[in-house]
């Protein structure tokens, strides 16, 4: 990142630091990018000072998304030593496990953008604890997040408070769970057929047997050693 672009990031973070002061906090981004935590209770009040004020003139809802943090933190998986047991999974963090979310489990987080000052900004707000977890919906400030929260409603079970049409979006209106969900099984409950003596579709029990879904760990081989990488190639002809 250039060192103009840092300027202008610190910039932003001090100006949103002093207009909202102690309701955000800052959060540590790993791609440059300008992140902050709301409380649940703030977020629609900021968001509408985001949008509205000379300073920040956020006018776009770029993308909006739930996070589950369902065992964030809790397990580190193996990354080095399982290539005999199946496939390896996960990170790689070399500063270690990362602390849980307490008791936080769900969160929402939101991409602006200020198309007239070309900042960027990311929120991110934590649901209240419960089940349904709950959020008040920001539709009446970007009319975009209408189909963004009916597709967190969907995936992940986040209900926002006061959408106008809060229905599912991806998956069938008689679906069960949320298949976002960090606890819901990756090959499901249910499949879906059509039965030609019904004449309609039928729900019956997953049928396929639970397997590994999840990408082998690309590790260090005679591929990428630099020696070997780097040296002439013989003619298959002559060996």
């Amino acid at each position: 990142m250039s060192d103009a672009t840092t300027n202008l990031l610190e910039e932003q973070a001090a100006a949103v630091a002093a207009r909202f002061g102690e309701s955000v906090r800052r959060v540590e981004s790993r791609c440059g990018e300008l992140a902050f935590e709301v409380a649940a209770a703030d977020l629609h009040a900021i968001c509408a000072a985001l949008r509205d004020e000379a300073a920040f003139c956020y006018e776009q809802l770029v993308d909006l998304t739930g996070v589950d943090y369902l065992e964030f933190g809790k397990v580190e998986w193996n990354t080095s030593n399982a290539t005999r047991s199946g496939y390896s999974r996960g990170v790689n963090r070399a500063s270690g496990v990362a602390e849980p979310a307490d008791e936080r489990r769900f969160a929402v987080v939101y991409h602006l953008q200020s198309v007239s000052l070309n900042h960027r900004l990311r929120l991110r707000a934590w649901c209240e604890p419960g089940e349904p977890p709950r959020l008040d919906t920001v539709i009446d400030l970007w009319s975009s997040a209408d189909w963004y929260e009916r597709e967190a409603f969907d995936l992940f079970g986040i209900v926002f408070c006061g959408h106008p049409d809060l229905r599912r979006l991806l998956t069938d209106y008689g679906f069960v769970g949320h298949p976002f969900r960090k606890d819901f099984p990756l090959i499901g409950n249910v499949e879906v057929r059509y039965d030609p003596g019904k004449g309609r579709v039928v729900y019956e029990p997953v049928s396929i047997e639970p397997r590994t879904l999840v990408p082998r760990v690309i590790r260090d081989d005679n591929r990428y050693e630099t020696a070997l990488k780097d040296a002439p190639r013989r003619d298959a002809t002559h060996g």
